[in-house]
């Protein structure tokens, strides 16, 4: 896998384009730092479609603070060719969402939970989830990938999510992707 530079990454939303990663995580800072008594969910996961000569895949990460809104962005990478292998795409979803979990580094997670730190015996948390666009149940052909892609998130020390809780994944996500 080619080794991309952080500078490498361009990131959006609705209402900004090509983002840096050092502009996303100071959107985070300051979203978090509106209310330092919040409890946070940083979230990150990753959809694809598959197009007639591409496969599209947009990562979504999100802080979200718990019943007051949120903040996110999306990666988009195209790769030119119809990925028709299931858990070749579910793998490579996984690996984009690592790619982008590993950009907040020790450092940077350090500098998000000082935020709250202050506040935890006021209730403030702060959590981060990987949003896997997987399900366990029975009619799910992904079910077979579940304890895999569970484990990958888990090694990186992030909290994983399946369907129906995977909804950075399943919903965010997702509707960039068509």
């Amino acid at each position: 896998m080619a080794n991309l530079s952080v500078l490498d990454f361009s990131f959006q939303n609705l209402s900004q384009k090509n983002m840096s990663f050092n502009e996303v995580f100071q959107h985070i800072i300051r979203f978090m730092k509106k209310d330092p008594n919040g409890r946070y969910r940083l979230i990150f996961g990753t959809d694809s479609q598959v197009h007639p000569t591409y496969t599209r895949f947009i990562t979504g990460i999100v802080i979200q603070q718990e019943s007051k809104g949120a903040w996110a962005c999306i990666r988009k990478v195209i790769v030119p060719r119809k990925m028709m292998n299931l858990h070749e795409r579910i793998s490579y979803e996984t690996t984009l969402t690592e790619e982008v979990v590993s950009m907040f580094t020790e450092e940077r997670k350090t500098q998000l939970i000082d935020i709250v730190l202050p506040n935890i015996y006021k209730g403030s948390t702060f959590t981060i989830e990987g949003h896997i666009d997987i399900g366990s149940s029975n009619k799910n052909k992904t079910r077979i990938f579940v304890n895999e892609m569970v484990g990958r998130m888990e090694s990186l020390g992030i909290e994983p999510k399946i369907k129906p809780d995977s909804f950075v994944a399943s919903s965010y996500a997702n509707r960039f992707t068509k």
